[in-house]
């Protein structure tokens, strides 16, 4: 908390209100007094950082997408020398992943210049449920976020907590038959797992076992990258 008052209420309001909140949920979720969440949720709806949805819950509004837009990402501008630094040394193509509910976004990547690749355009969209970066972004995810996904997902639990106490992930043909990858997490300052950067190529150069080869290379991009 930054010790003044209104602000820090107006946040925890603003965080409660991330999945939708009707008041009884909002006074529930922040223990705000009913009539302060109320005259702060309505505040802040006419600054547009919350809205009603056709239920008449508080939802986050169109302002905070508008300013966070116009911030530059310290992330991605941080992000595209060491994703063309780790393909370098790798000899892969490299990849920084955010997750978007049960999906996860290619938002940086630096590719081969010649010869067997995997490709893996800027703005694709891809599962969580196969891949060494969703291992990544799912492993730290409390059990409520993880256990929905597990039926579906390529890998185990008991996978995610391997991930969890190595620092890293691997994957072989779980995506995509034929690619192997290697995932490290990135932080931030208060060590949240907030995306994953990963190498990815053919197995047949990669290897069954890509991490024995290329996770400390990966892990050390992701700790240059953590608490920015």
């Amino acid at each position: 908390m930054s010790g003044v008052g209104v602000l820090d209420k107006a946040v925890v309001i603003l965080a409660a209100c991330v999945d939708g909140a009707s008041l009884a949920e909002l006074v529930e979720r922040t223990k705000l007094p009913r009539a302060t969440a109320h005259r702060l949720a309505q505040a802040l709806e006419i600054h547009r950082m919350l809205v009603r949805d056709t239920q008449g819950r508080w939802r986050p509004g169109p302002r905070l997408g508008e300013l966070a837009n116009a911030a530059p990402d310290v992330l991605l501008t941080a992000a595209e020398p060491l994703l063309a630094a780790l393909r370098d040394a790798t000899g892969e193509s490299a990849q920084l992943y955010l997750r978007r509910a049960d999906e996860r976004i290619c938002v940086a990547a630096a590719e081969r210049a010649s010869g067997l690749r995997d490709t893996v355009p800027v703005g694709s969209v891809l599962p969580m449920v196969a891949g060494s970066a969703a291992q990544i972004l799912l492993a730290w995810e409390p059990p409520e976020a993880v256990m929905p996904l597990l039926p579906r997902s390529k890998f185990t639990g008991r996978t995610l907590a391997e991930v969890r106490r190595r620092g890293w992930a691997q994957s072989v043909a779980e995506r995509e038959a034929g690619v192997a990858s290697v995932s490290a997490p990135i932080r931030d300052r208060t060590g949240r797992v907030i995306a994953a950067i990963s190498i990815s190529g053919p197995i047949e150069r990669l290897g069954r076992r890509p991490g024995e080869r290329h996770a400390m290379a990966v892990v050390r991009a992701g700790q240059r990258l953590s608490g920015l």
